[in-house]
């Protein structure tokens, strides 16, 4: 079994090739593969460690072709599996050089938002080492927040480090779920021992957009000991269940491309830097790093560095992990 693991809905991506054109006028198309869980994984394995993906598609040429690619990046398929009778999803996708791009799903009703809780008890997790947990994927169907949840409970129950990344989807959530976004969001992360919301996400959850307060609001869940913050350009804010507490400094990009990916750029790099026994500190600068090299291409995970595409990044900028 693999050192990492993760849920999501694979999405096939036709990504705008025009910067900052609106998808009305766009005319220009390339197809991808997204799927914020999946760009964790392939992240994960890009800088030296295994990934496992769970996840369900279509038997139509999209769900083949998602499952290749997949395979493709070495991440592993193992519960990636072929639904007969529902279909693939799939996206449109502006390209934005600032902000969060305009994206139209077609989800409803696909494979993913029927997979089953009875594939978790088929999972072997005897090697997963740390789990990555999103709230997009419990976001798309009430089976798939009840497949979800057994995942999360079979991770605690095991005792697995958990990470979590609101990635608030709140399109998703309107039409697809009757349930209140925030309520669920945040009950779902008390059960992750690493919380990774950004501010904008702190306003919509929690009411603030004050780091702290945000920290402090997920340090009361009944597993939780560390929230990661994502703070933009200015970088990270950390807060631990034991009062530690610090900033870590972003990079500064002087030509954004893309800013799709850098969430889970930045989730991967802390993963790494965990598996790697790197210090939390070391773990936040990796993740702003990863993040930085992302949003300076078009894809969805094009940016996500090697381990020595990662040196190179930090001998350019004069800096080590510790």
């Amino acid at each position: 079994m693999s050192e990492v693991i993760t849920i999501g809905e694979p999405i096939v991506t036709f990504a705008s090739t025009e910067p900052d054109v609106s998808l009305v006028d766009a005319l220009n198309w390339h197809k991808i593969m997204g799927g914020a869980e999946l760009n964790v994984a392939i992240g994960v394995q890009r800088l030296g460690h295994t990934a496992e993906y769970i996840s369900q598609v279509g038997e139509d040429p999209f769900g083949a072709y998602v499952k290749k690619t997949i395979a493709s990046h070495n991440v592993g398929t193992t519960y990636v599996s072929y639904d007969p009778d529902h279909w693939t999803a799939y996206q449109l996708k502006q390209l934005v050089t600032k902000g969060d791009p305009e994206v139209v799903n077609y989800r409803k009703g696909s494979a993913a938002t029927h997979l089953s809780k009875e594939i978790i008890e088929k999972v072997d997790l005897s090697d997963v080492k740390i789990a990555h947990m999103s709230g997009i994927f419990p976001g798309i169907s009430d089976t798939a927040e009840e497949t979800f949840r057994a995942l999360f409970q079979r991770l605690n129950d095991e005792n697995i480090l958990t990470t979590f990344d609101p990635n608030l989807r709140p399109t998703v959530w309107k039409t697809q779920r009757s349930v209140d976004m925030a309520q669920t969001i945040n009950e779902l992360a008390s059960y992750a021992d690493i919380v990774l919301p950004g501010v904008e996400e702190g306003k919509i959850l929690m009411g603030s957009s004050n780091p702290e307060e945000i920290a402090d609001f997920y340090l009361k869940g009944q597993r939780t000991k560390t929230v990661i913050v994502k703070i933009g350009a200015a970088g990270t804010f950390v807060k631990t269940e034991n009062g530690e507490k610090f900033t870590v400094n972003g990079f500064k990009v002087e030509h954004i491309v893309d800013t799709v990916g850098a969430g889970d750029g930045f989730a991967l790099g802390v993963i790494t830097a965990l598996l790697d026994g790197k210090s939390l500190k070391s773990a936040v600068m990796r993740g702003n790093a990863v993040g930085a090299l992302q949003i300076q291409t078009p894809g969805d995970n094009d940016g996500y560095p090697t381990p020595s595409e990662l040196q190179a990044f930090y001998a350019q900028e004069g800096v080590a992990e510790e």
